[in-house]
């Protein structure tokens, strides 16, 4: 009986993929990815492996999402094992509980392999703690992009002000309208930002400012790049590690 992988490829760095992420990989029968999966994963797959592309860059969805969770049906019930292959981990703003919903409702086994996922590992490149004792006890993840047919935005911007690490995924084409709302809600415009582009692989970059400044400063960093809002980025100075590795 066929079954789907519902597969995290990790933050970019292809050894910081999991085993099990490695194994399906290698079994699998086709391979449905999207642009965040590092493309050396895919030299992985054995011989005579099917791929599919669905992935999707801002302002430019090549394939609205309905279309994706018919495409992973299809290939299973065409295929015995089908691995959908996303960047970091599935469950973390990687659409993978809608498309592990649309399988259940047709009858269809799937597991989730989680990935490490960009929002710890990708600050962890830079010499960023997202917790640090005397620095900050939580940190969020937020997603920076919303779907821009929202009627109300489920982000509660006012419980911001709370002294914690934030951090924002997707989020670099909206780092102005980040950057105001924080100052908005109270953030001094001194407090620490770093934007951190292409995580964990060698072409990594970090930008780091305040949120008074970094707008300016990020504006030519490419993407995929998250950005990192505390007093934590404070410790990249003594803490980055992977550009003198």
């Amino acid at each position: 009986m066929s079954k789907v992988y519902l597969t995290g490829a990790g933050p970019g760095d292809v050894e910081l993929m999991t085993l099990k992420s490695a194994r399906v990989i290698k079994e699998a029968d086709v391979i449905i990815y999207d642009k965040l999966a590092n493309p050396e994963i895919l030299k992985m797959a054995k011989e005579g492996c099917e791929f599919i592309f669905v992935g999707k860059e801002y302002a430019k969805h090549l394939m609205p999402q309905d279309e994706i969770n018919e495409i992973i049906y299809q290939a299973a019930l065409k295929y015995e094992n089908v691995v959908r292959l996303k960047g970091g981990d599935p469950f973390v703003f990687g659409r993978g509980g809608e498309e592990a919903l649309y399988l259940k409702e047709r009858g269809i086994k799937f597991e989730i392999i989680p990935g490490i996922t960009s929002s710890i590992s990708v600050p962890a490149y830079a010499g960023i703690p997202v917790t640090n004792r005397g620095y900050t006890c939580s940190f969020r993840v937020v997603t920076g992009h919303e779907a821009p047919n929202k009627k109300d935005s489920q982000i509660n911007w006012e419980s911001f002000i709370a002294d914690e690490t934030i951090v924002f995924l997707m989020g670099i084409h909206n780092i102005r309208l980040i950057t105001k709302k924080l100052i908005k809600i109270g953030k001094p415009a001194n407090t620490p930002c770093a934007v951190i582009s292409k995580g964990t692989t060698k072409e990594q970059s970090v930008v780091v400012g305040t949120l008074e400044d970094i707008v300016e400063k990020s504006k030519d960093i490419p993407t995929p790049a998250i950005i990192v809002v505390g007093e934590v980025v404070k410790l990249r100075e003594d803490l980055k590690w992977f550009e003198e590795a």
